[in-house]
């Protein structure tokens, strides 16, 4: 008997653009906002306190940042026209930029200055964006597994911080600190193992609901700044002046800019690998359009340059969990935290070393990441483990000796001061180096690397 085949064949879903049930959007964007939080606001922290802001500044800086990661992130994960890489990518602001922002503050005009570096800043993002898009050729295998693998170790000495008790803090390095990241750590590995599909999904949610369960009666966090906080609280533009623009500070910021799209491409090219859906010339563009859409709003409304959160890149690993509408509910949750202080507050109080345990296993799935893609290069017969040992090297320098180009000018240490950005520097270069020169075109490695051959 003759079967008839349907007229219209069924086009499954991608699970990046797959719509979870609501409670587990919920669960699991929440999950996304505690991994970043205590990265998100670090930055108008650092900048503020450096800048000696009053506390009710600090406060309005905290509100803007993550007001605008809120939006940021949805402009990345649901995206319009050619805005939004529509991957699951949290927003958050820069460390790259700490540096030349303190100096700018302290030294050349203050907020205003900032905020008006910060402008041109993304402007020139959204202008440069397409020109990055078509250095993708330059991403093999072999490159973009390093800066996999660089991306997750150089995120593993802030996890231990926090696990240590936060950078700065009085007990940092106490026994008590690292046995409560040790107890998160292990009730996220239990979780993810025993437990049910869903449950196992969200283990690191679990593991920070449990950790701070067990930290509050200990000692370990209050909420007394709850009560302190505000109910609502908006940022409008330009809170702190009109923006003012001063060459030096312009200038360092472009060379920010730089770096955080040399960054975001490295994070938005892992996420494309662990979601299965591999970026192209096009939709890195778009990303970074949207970095530099973000980084604009970022001046207008009193914060600070915004990148791809690597952090988040970890936690789309471990979790599979691969859909955009995840990360954009996580978006919808910070616009809830930079409007309403108090909610900021509560999530605040969840003590560093709970995130610790949760940084390590989420970090650390990055750098595994990287050694997966890394295990589809060919290294028989050719030159490509000297640009994996090189590249990860240079990458790790500033992560294990922060001073070491303290002597440098300050547009170089920008550069290489991030080992992301530097070791991705290096492995492209290399990688030119040893399989694109005459000479070297017919060897395994360019074979290995089909991606490439247009270089």
């Amino acid at each position: 008997m003759a079967t008839t085949a349907p007229a219209h064949p069924v086009h499954p879903v991608h699970p990046v653009d797959e719509v979870p049930p609501v409670r587990h959007l919920a669960a699991f964007g929440l999950q996304h906002v505690l991994a970043m939080y205590a990265g998100a606001v670090a930055v108008p922290l650092i900048v503020g306190g450096a800048m000696k802001l009053s506390p009710a500044d600090l406060a309005y800086l905290i509100t803007a940042d993550l007001l605008v990661c809120g939006i940021a992130t949805l402009i990345q994960c649901v995206g319009f026209w050619r805005f939004g890489v529509r991957l699951p990518i949290m927003q958050g602001c820069t460390f790259a930029a700490v540096t030349p922002m303190v100096l700018i503050g302290t030294t050349g005009g203050g907020l205003p200055a900032i905020y008006g570096s910060v402008i041109v800043a993304g402007l020139a993002i959204v202008l440069l964006a397409p020109v990055f898009g078509r250095l993708l050729r330059f991403f093999p295998p072999l490159v973009t597994g390093t800066v996999i693998l660089i991306i997750g170790v150089s995120l593993l000495p802030v996890a231990g911080n926090w696990a240590a008790g936060g950078v700065g803090a009085k007990d940092f390095g106490a026994p008590k600190n690292l046995a409560l990241a040790g107890f998160v750590l292990a009730v996220v590995l239990g979780v993810q193992r025993f437990a049910p599909p869903f449950l196992s999904r969200i283990a690191v949610l679990v593991g920070i609901a449990v950790g701070l369960g067990v930290a509050v009666p200990f000692g370990f966090t209050d909420f007394g700044g709850v009560g302190d906080a505000d109910w609502v609280g908006i940022s409008t533009p330009f809170h702190f002046g009109t923006p003012t623009f001063h060459a030096s500070a312009i200038v360092s910021m472009l060379v920010v800019a730089l770096v955080t799209m040399t960054e975001t491409t490295g994070d938005l090219i892992a996420v494309g690998e662990m979601t299965d859906r591999k970026v192209e010339p096009r939709t890195l563009a778009d990303g970074l359009r949207a970095d530099g859409l973000s980084t604009v709003l970022g001046g207008v409304f009193n914060t600070f340059p915004y990148t791809a959160f690597a952090q988040n890149v970890g936690l789309v690993g471990m979790t599979r969990v691969r859909s955009r509408w995840v990360v954009a509910t996580a978006g919808g949750i910070l616009v809830l935290l930079g409007l309403l202080p108090k909610l900021g507050a509560v999530v605040a109080a969840v003590p560093a070393p709970v995130l610790g345990g949760a940084g390590l296993v989420m970090f650390g799935t990055v750098a595994a990441s990287g050694l997966r893609t890394l295990a589809e290069v060919d290294f028989k017969g050719n030159d490509n483990l000297t640009v994996v040992a090189v590249s990860v090297a240079v990458g790790m320098l500033p992560v294990g000796v922060p001073t070491i180009y303290a002597k440098f000018p300050d547009w170089f240490q920008t550069v290489m001061n991030s080992g992301i950005s530097a070791g991705c520097l290096t492995a492209i270069v290399l990688n030119l180096l040893f399989n694109h020169l005459p000479g070297k075109a017919g060897s395994a490695g360019a074979a290995a690397e089909p991606k490439a051959a247009s270089v």
